[in-house]
């Protein structure tokens, strides 16, 4: 077999994606759709659920708040019988959660934001992990961290304590599933071009007082390339490490950040 052909994933790929239907989960969903995956998506937005089913046919989805395990049950339920089984699992979903100081945050932001961002990925594997050991065809989780999750991330407590548990829970993943065969590994993305970090910038330049043009650019000066990445560069390494190029990558905590130097 030629290098190049080590690449491309495997053919007929059955792929679990939370968070799903928007966001870098929606682009990752459309990256394995294009290569012929059965792709399985959930999400919270029904709206946006329902769009990608109708612009991408074959693809299948189901409305679920990954928080709460029976709506994770439903969803991983359907999600097996429609596709027949589990190859790559990606645990996207996830929030930013609050931005202040800790003293002022509410028990009820934190714990949303724990429960949507760290919870959900066990109540996922739980049900996923069976059917993982069952593939042949280079069985893989992507559990989706951040760059706040190799970093401290001053004013998002809650969003980076939830991104750095995830990193313990990976590498402890695929420690235990190594010998399933069952790779494991994080992506980190970093400052992602979109509304969402939009959304994020003018929350941090509101709670410290500045514009958000000027804290836009704090953002940049922190980045040794000083850009954002797109989603499709999350895209494509999750493509990647579920190729067969990457069949002994595991345990890893990949950024896609253009190095973020501090936060």
């Amino acid at each position: 077999m030629k290098i190049v052909d080590l690449l491309k994933p495997a053919a007929n790929l059955k792929v679990v994606i939370t968070g799903g239907a928007a966001g870098i989960g929606a682009v990752i969903a459309k990256a394995f759709h294009e290569i012929e995956a059965q792709v399985y998506i959930c999400d919270i937005n029904a709206d946006a659920l329902e769009r990608m089913k109708l612009e991408h046919p074959g693809m299948h989805g189901g409305l679920a708040d990954v928080g709460i395990r029976r709506h994770v049950d439903r969803i991983m339920d359907e999600a097996i019988s429609l596709l027949g089984g589990l190859d790559v699992l990606v645990n996207n979903a996830g929030i930013a959660g609050p931005t202040g100081n800790i003293e002022d945050l509410t028990p009820e932001a934190w714990e949303t934001t724990v429960s949507t961002n760290l919870n959900s990925q066990y109540y996922v594997l739980r049900k996923a992990i069976a059917h993982l050991r069952q593939s042949t065809l280079n069985p893989h989780i992507i559990a989706m961290s951040s760059v706040a999750g190799r970093l401290g991330y001053p004013y998002r407590t809650p969003y980076a304590s939830s991104k750095w548990a995830i990193i313990g829970l990976m590498k402890s993943l695929a420690k235990e599933l190594g010998p399933d065969n069952i790779r494991v590994n994080a992506i980190l993305p970093g400052v992602v071009a979109g509304e969402r970090m939009s959304r994020v910038i003018d929350a941090r330049a509101q709670a410290l007082g500045i514009e958000f043009d000027a804290m836009r650019d704090q953002y940049l000066e922190k980045i040794s390339l000083r850009r954002m990445v797109n989603m499709e560069d999350v895209a494509a390494m999750a493509l990647f490490l579920s190729s067969r190029a990457a069949a002994n990558i595991s345990g890893q905590a990949i950024s896609v950040d253009g190095n973020v130097e501090y936060l």
